[in-house]
């Protein structure tokens, strides 16, 4: 028979076990649910404080993994952690130069908008600038009307007309007469576009002219808004603008959105790695970022050339109803599409 001794050592031994294993099973799972992530989006580039946590939590569940097989019992839990490790370890080791292949519709419904989410708090940022200007604009023209024409710029000389005079002209015109409407289409295109681009590459100035192009062009909405508004032409402007500006403004935010993304990466706050590095780890998500504001502005682009210039009032309710649509479909898709459903809690390893 064993002695008393003996026996009493085996108990501590498989108490302290139980405890070792409950101890340290939130810190494997945790590291499980890092290496689910990556493998539902073998693209995705993980931010530096989650790559940090992977790479500990690689080190504790090896170390785990050393000192659990000096219990024979434990096969299964030993089985657990040796293919964890090894995940792991594949992952972290994996060949960086190996190209992932582009999958436009992954990209789409995942990469774009999580990418969008993960960088949330810039887009807030940009967006709250934006209107910040506009009503600084519609607030300089309510002091002193007679500063309109110093805010237009030169390409936009027809936003000087007044606006009443300018809705009785257009809605007068027939449907087919579209030639100078498409005209005014290009320039809004080309300079949405030149605006989309400025506001990002301008954050390697450290997010200052990023600042400075989101006020001005949001001071200018402000003017154009304050204008059509206080001469009774709010349904007209609603009209005009909704079907592409539910598009088009977002995909300026995207753009301002990845100039402060590139800022913050420019200061470096919360890291001691170079300028080098750092751009590395962001540069997947600028590219996805202002290829999404590209997509958005293709389309602002189409639906401001074939319906946003006509301005015939029988076209305002659907004119208005499909800028709707489409903003409130673009919240939606941007804020839940490609999020991963919660998995069971109590699922077993």
């Amino acid at each position: 028979m064993p002695e008393k001794e003996d026996v009493i050592i085996v108990s501590l031994v498989i108490l302290d076990l139980d405890k070792f294993i409950a101890k340290e099973r939130p810190y494997w799972d945790e590291l499980r649910e890092l290496l689910r992530l990556q493998s539902d989006d073998p693209s995705r580039r993980p931010p530096l404080q989650e790559a940090q946590r992977f790479y500990y939590l690689y080190q504790r569940t090896s170390a785990d993994l050393v000192k659990l097989k000096t219990f024979a019992g434990e096969v299964e839990t030993t089985r657990f952690l040796e293919n964890l490790v090894a995940r792991a370890y594949s992952f972290l080791h994996a060949d960086g130069g190996e190209s992932v292949p582009f999958r436009p519709w992954h990209w789409l419904t995942r990469t774009f908008p999580s990418t969008f989410r993960r960088h949330w708090i810039a887009f807030a940022l940009s967006i709250g600038t934006f209107f910040v200007g506009a009503g600084f604009g519609a607030a300089a023209l309510a002091i002193n009307y007679d500063l309109k024409a110093d805010f237009i710029p030169p390409q936009f000389s027809h936003l000087n007309e007044k606006p009443s005079k300018r809705v009785e002209r257009e809605e007068k015109q027939d449907f087919d007469s579209f030639q100078g409407r498409h005209q005014f289409s290009a320039q809004l295109m080309t300079h949405n576009t030149k605006v989309t681009i400025l506001t990002m590459v301008t954050g390697f100035f450290y997010g200052i002219l990023t600042i400075v192009l989101l006020f001005y062009n949001g001071t200018l909405i402000g003017v154009v808004m304050f204008d059509y508004i206080t001469d009774g032409q709010g349904l007209f402007l609603t009209a005009w603008l909704l079907p592409h500006g539910s598009f088009e403004l977002p995909a300026i935010f995207m753009g301002g959105q990845a100039g402060l993304v590139i800022a913050r990466t420019m200061f470096g706050w919360g890291t001691n790695l170079k300028l080098r590095q750092r751009f590395a780890r962001v540069r997947g998500d600028l590219l996805t970022l202002i290829s999404g504001a590209a997509l958005l502005l293709i389309w602002a682009g189409i639906v401001e050339s074939f319906l946003s210039q006509y301005h015939a009032p029988q076209f305002y309710p659907w004119k208005i109803g499909l800028g709707a649509i489409q903003l409130i479909g673009l919240i939606v898709y941007l804020a839940f599409c490609g999020r991963r459903k919660k998995r069971n809690a109590t699922e077993e390893a």
